[in-house]
């Protein structure tokens, strides 16, 4: 059984094409501008097993052309690897496009299993320093890296995704860094911005949390091209979604 917090359908942003969106309960770090503090408890959320969830994708298969599928997020959906490697095997049998989003935050035999069956993984990278990641996210890990390069040398089709926080992932240097890193991955398709913004400050209210991010505005879209031009220095295909 999954844990699922919630499911989308129609989705035009996580992935490729046209996509079913399954968002997992569950998730092991707590990054400062996290908008969806209600998916973090783990053990919480509905329970759906592989066929309601196959049955469920399979009627919206229609809308999905040739590069829509199914993009599995969270809260964060390696808290439940081990379940998901039952669900992608079933959905690659159905020839439906898989698409993983994930903080690359566990990195085991399991996660290695379940990136086999994953078309494409939406790759965070939270930040390149370690002491700035635990900054952002409350704890340091060199599990992204070690996922990008397993990816690289399985020749798994992945996006690396950054959130641009003024303060906190805007410094220049460390932008720099980051595409130099990734510079020469082949298997590195795009590298999209994600804008920090404070939709999500109303949950950690009505949750009673404290929310982590006062103080700090959204990044101004000059601010945002700056970052954008940063990167192509080094990485071909820079979006800003």
């Amino acid at each position: 059984m999954l844990k699922v917090h919630s499911i989308e359908t129609l989705g035009t942003q996580e992935g490729p094409g046209i996509r079913f969106l399954l968002f997992l309960q569950g998730c092991n770090v707590r990054c400062i501008y996290c908008h969806n503090p209600d998916t973090w408890v783990i053990g919480a959320g509905k329970d759906y097993s592989v066929k309601d969830i196959v049955k469920l994708v399979e009627k919206q298969k229609e809308y999905f052309g040739d590069e829509g599928g199914i993009t599995v997020s969270g809260g964060e959906p390696l808290v439940q690897r081990k379940e998901l490697i039952g669900l992608f095997k079933a959905l690659k049998k159905k020839k439906i496009h898989t698409a993983l989003d994930t903080n690359g935050m566990i990195f085991d035999e399991f996660t290695v299993e379940l990136l086999k069956y994953a078309d494409l993984t939406l790759l965070d990278i939270k930040h390149i320093d370690p002491v700035w990641q635990k900054k952002v996210t409350g704890m340091t890990s060199d599990a992204p890296i070690k996922i990008a390069e397993h990816l690289e040398k399985t020749g798994k089709k992945f996006w690396i995704r950054y959130v641009l926080v003024p303060g906190y992932t805007d410094k220049e240097e460390f932008i720099l860094k980051t595409a130099e890193f990734f510079k020469d991955y082949k298997c590195l398709e795009r590298l999209e911005i994600l804008p920090f913004h404070t939709l999500g400050k109303e949950k950690y209210e009505k949750l009673g949390i404290d929310y982590p991010c006062k103080g700090i505005s959204p990044p101004s879209e000059k601010a945002v091209q700056k970052t954008k031009k940063l990167f192509e220095r080094y990485l071909k295909d820079v979006y800003v979604r």
